[in-house]
């Protein structure tokens, strides 16, 4: 328990010494290609599901509305 305790004190540690000096990024990263890798993410998830969709074959399980008929109904048998 104290190897346990020791880690999550030097864990808690770095990250604050992170926040502290925040990040190594620049603060205009996201103004400068925030709309570029939105609209490329977008595109990049519309052809992967547009390829499953499509070209793989997958049988989805679709409604069985209408598809299954229920078995006639049993009378009582009369003795």
């Amino acid at each position: 328990m104290y190897r346990f305790a020791k880690v999550a004190v030097n864990v808690s540690s770095q990250a604050a010494r992170q926040v502290r000096h925040g990040s190594t990024a620049r603060q205009d990263f996201h103004s400068k290609y925030g709309t570029a890798l939105m609209l490329g993410g977008a595109a990049f998830c519309t052809a992967v599901w547009g390829y499953v969709l499509t070209q793989t074959g997958i049988t989805w399980n679709m409604s069985p509305v209408g598809k299954i008929q229920p078995k006639p109904w049993r009378g009582a048998e009369e003795e």
